[in-house]
């Protein structure tokens, strides 16, 4: 009785593991069929300040207004005492300082205390490198970090006298080191000495910046944007490069040089949403196009520099005349020949020779460059021509970005793209901030793309829920479905990029964002987990991976599956990427076919990023809630077995034998 009973057992599990397989998606790998490369340009980072993602962000000035040439002067600064503006100073581009006078009594006080942004973030036992320019004999300032709460006893938390002892301008610098961590700390300047001083450029950074460079980035943000591997980092925008009209676009030469005379520029994001309204949202141009230049570089980045068209936001301006006609585009044209000069010239060209003054006498080698941004209608490609033609004779061998428009289907899309193919640009930028409905029908948006066009650049791309506007797991799940049909596409599609890049918490025009930050503190969204996956897992090329000889792209029958694989040739590893977007967990058999006999695919990794709340988000308080987790996995032959929860992106690596 005993031995039938376990001859029913083992027969009814048997047949529970057929009906498993049989229920199985069975997916198949063609190992043996390594197909399209990847470009090592596929995943990277879109740069642009908004969000106050440059001043207060990446760039680790902590000072607000430090050449008091806002068009109001003082904003950012509260001054007391006797406190004049003068506009003689010595830089050509930014003539404003501020001269402190004795306030004629001696229990009164001079100075000016800045606010930075949304205070400034300073932490216990770290440096602070306070300089300024300034003029005047035989004087003494008083340079103070204060608890701007004025909490203690004392406000002062820590200080330093700097001698004035030029009749001439001259740089002066100290070292500040807090003895406590205040996120909303003030810099506050006294005049210690009877008579005047000047002081133009006031600025203070951590001394411990990205490499340690002066005038340099915000570490931990830069830290964020290195760690997901980015093969192209594109800047400096966006819709700043047009500008809200041409006098504001993003001029790249205003951008290098000494960071001193790098005049201000109006951020068109301070006022275009009246509901998150900034009006002290400026550019000071310090983190320009060198130091971006140099960030790519640092990432193992390949730099995509966007320069303006000759069109002003066509959003804002409906005016023709609010545009550069087509023949008088010549300084356009000019400043994107000096561009290519500067990031590859011989230093001895005019370019190049500034490029090397500034501390890189080597090339950055650049092969990519963008010209304009979301234009549409016939009035951008009859500019985007002549650019094309210029850039074309010059330097043969560069690459062109064109763009289809601001969306990412409809009549301009229509009408640009066939547009881009007659003017053989090299890559066309697409943009997509779409709902989870088009992520979930859009898996397989590439994959009847002509083959023989131009190359896709998904330039600006999000998922942006119905009605949950911020980076919660489900929009990010759908952004990972939505790359394996880019992957999968790679002959067609050399670049990705999420966008946009960085948001302050208190400054925030746009979300969701991928990267977030306090003035101290930084939190990395669940989308960049998903774009941290892909640039870790890119490989070098596709292998083709079908279920019932079909790519699996989340279509009808597919049960809300969407899945890709690649080979990575230096690691001898298949990569394949699952994402359920289904709320049930799905069985999964992935079949390795074409290997040879002597070929053995060893154990495994699984990596696996999931939430059972489809709403929840990571957040500077609780920046872990959605992170991956990794297993081993065993496969048994070629073939594994195995189950993908509901609601789950998924990366299975083996490496071959």
């Amino acid at each position: 009785m005993n031995k039938h009973l376990a001859f029913l057992s083992a027969l009814a599990l048997s047949a529970g593991m057929n009906l498993n397989a049989q229920n199985a998606n069975n997916m198949v790998i063609q190992a043996n069929k390594i197909g399209a490369e990847i470009q090592p340009t596929m995943y990277g980072h879109f740069f642009e300040d908004i969000n106050y993602g440059a001043d207060g962000g990446l760039y680790a000035e902590l000072v607000k207004n430090r050449s008091f040439d806002f068009p109001q002067n003082f904003m950012g600064w509260d001054i007391f005492g006797k406190v004049t503006l003068q506009n003689d100073g010595p830089f050509e581009r930014n003539p404003h300082y501020v001269r402190l006078s004795d306030p004629g009594h001696a229990h009164k006080r001079t100075g000016i205390e800045n606010e930075g942004f949304f205070g400034i973030g300073i932490k216990a036992n770290e440096k602070y490198r306070f300089t300024v320019w300034a003029r005047g004999e035989n004087q003494k300032i008083k340079v103070e970090l204060i608890n701007n709460a004025s909490m203690g006893e004392t406000q002062v938390i820590t200080s330093q006298d700097v001698a004035i002892n030029s009749k001439e301008w001259k740089k002066y610098e100290v070292i500040l080191t807090p003895g406590e961590t205040q996120e909303k700390a003030h810099l506050r300047i006294f005049l210690a000495s009877p008579g005047s001083v000047d002081l133009e450029h006031v600025s203070l950074f951590p001394v411990d910046t990205w490499k340690g460079r002066e005038n340099g980035l915000r570490k931990d943000l830069v830290q964020a944007l290195a760690d997901t591997k980015p093969g192209v980092f594109r800047f400096p925008g966006g819709c700043i490069v047009e500008g809200t009209d041409l006098a504001t676009r993003y001029n790249w030469k205003n951008s290098v040089g000494p960071v001193e005379n790098r005049p201000i520029n109006e951020n068109r994001w301070h006022y275009t949403f009246p509901h998150r309204f900034y009006p002290d949202y400026f550019q000071t141009y310090g983190m320009g196009f060198y130091e971006l230049f140099l960030l790519a570089e640092d990432m193992g980045a390949e730099p995509l520099p966007v320069l303006n068209c000759g069109l002003s936001c066509q959003y804002q301006n409906d005016d023709p005349k609010a545009h550069v006609p087509v023949d008088q585009l010549d300084s356009y044209i000019q400043d994107a020949l000096d561009l290519i000069e500067f990031a590859n010239g011989d230093t001895n060209t005019k370019w190049g020779k500034l490029r090397a003054d500034m501390g890189h006498p080597a090339p950055f080698n650049l092969k990519f460059i963008g010209i304009g941004n979301e234009q549409w209608g016939p009035e951008y490609p009859e500019r985007l021509k002549l650019f094309v033609e210029a850039i074309r004779k010059a330097y043969p061998d560069m690459k062109i970005i064109g763009s289809s428009g601001p969306q990412s289907e409809g009549e301009d899309f229509d009408y640009l793209w066939p547009e881009m193919k007659k003017l053989k640009v090299d890559l066309v930028d697409e943009h997509f901030y779409r709902p989870e409905s088009w992520f979930l029908k859009s898996g397989n948006r590439y994959d009847n793309y002509d083959r023989k066009g131009p190359k896709v650049f998904a330039g600006e791309y999000a998922c942006h829920g119905d009605g949950k506007k911020w980076n919660h797991f489900h929009a990010s799940l759908l952004e990972a479905a939505f790359l394996t049909g880019v992957e999968r596409n790679a002959d067609v599609v050399h670049m990705a990029t999420y966008a946009p890049l960085l948001a302050h918490v208190e400054g925030w025009q746009w979300r969701p964002d991928l990267i977030w930050f306090d003035n101290l503190r930084s939190v990395r969204s669940c989308s960049w987990y998903v774009q941290s996956l892909y640039g870790h897992n890119k490989g070098t090329n596709v292998v083709p991976l079908t279920m019932n000889k079909q790519a699996v792209s989340g279509q009808e029958g597919q049960n809300g599956l969407f899945a890709s694989a690649v080979w990575d040739e230096p690691t001898q590893t298949y990569i394949v990427k699952i994402a359920n977007t289904s709320d049930k967990a799905q069985a999964i058999n992935l079949e390795f076919k074409g290997l040879k006999k002597s070929e053995k695919l060893g154990e495994g990794k699984l990596i696996t990023l999931h939430s059972d709340n489809l709403d929840a988000e990571n957040t500077l308080d609780n920046p872990n809630t959605i992170v991956p987790k990794e297993s081993a996995v065993n496969i048994e032959g070629n073939t594994l077995n195995t189950e993908i929860g509901a609601m789950t992106f998924a990366v299975y690596k083996f490496k071959k034998l």
